[in-house]
């Protein structure tokens, strides 16, 4: 039963490493518990550095400043408590927006039929970057088509960063109310 719930966390929470996974670890639990997904962490800037906690209702409403407010309650008092992060910065919780991040397996299923752009760490048939239509998730590799029309399966491990594109589709599909795909 155990290793259910680990690979399900692994589909819902955002990949991190370092500093933005001690604090993902932190406060994963009591987010999840609040009824909101983390879409990303981050931690950015050198002399006041920002902490970016980007998050969703799991229930698929539009995520209010109320919402903001509670979490970055929650976050502020876990983070004073277990200091992961030892120079002085700034919180900011935030909505992943229209154009949103995809960090995590799901997000590769829910947005299919939508345009992304992203970036490799490692390169992918010899290229970095690629631009296509989101077709979902293959296994640990997310599926694109080209505008070639031709499929590519990028290992999820391996991106860097990945982003839906703005378009009349997307702004159509984010509505409150709509279907996400």
């Amino acid at each position: 039963m155990a290793e259910a719930e680990t690979t399900d966390l692994s589909d819902t929470l955002p990949r991190h490493e370092g500093v933005e996974a001690r604090v993902l670890a932190l406060i994963a639990p009591a987010i999840l518990a609040m009824g909101y997904e983390i879409v990303r962490v981050r931690l950015s800037g050198k002399e006041r550095p920002t902490l970016q906690v980007m998050a969703d209702r799991a229930d698929e409403a539009p995520i209010s400043v109320d919402d903001c407010e509670a979490i970055s309650r929650s976050v502020s008092a876990i983070l004073d408590v277990e200091d992961p992060i030892k120079a002085a910065y700034q919180l900011e919780v935030s909505s992943p927006g229209i154009d949103r991040p995809l960090t995590r397996a799901k997000d590769w299923a829910r947005w299919a039929g939508h345009l992304a752009r992203v970036e490799m760490a490692i390169p992918q048939d010899g290229r970095k970057r690629f631009t296509g239509t989101v077709l979902g998730l293959e296994g640990r590799a997310g599926k694109l088509r080209l505008d070639d029309g031709a499929e590519v399966a990028l290992p999820l491990d391996a991106i860097r960063s990945a982003r839906l594109v703005l378009t009349d589709a997307l702004i159509e599909a984010a509505r409150p109310g709509q279907p996400k795909n």
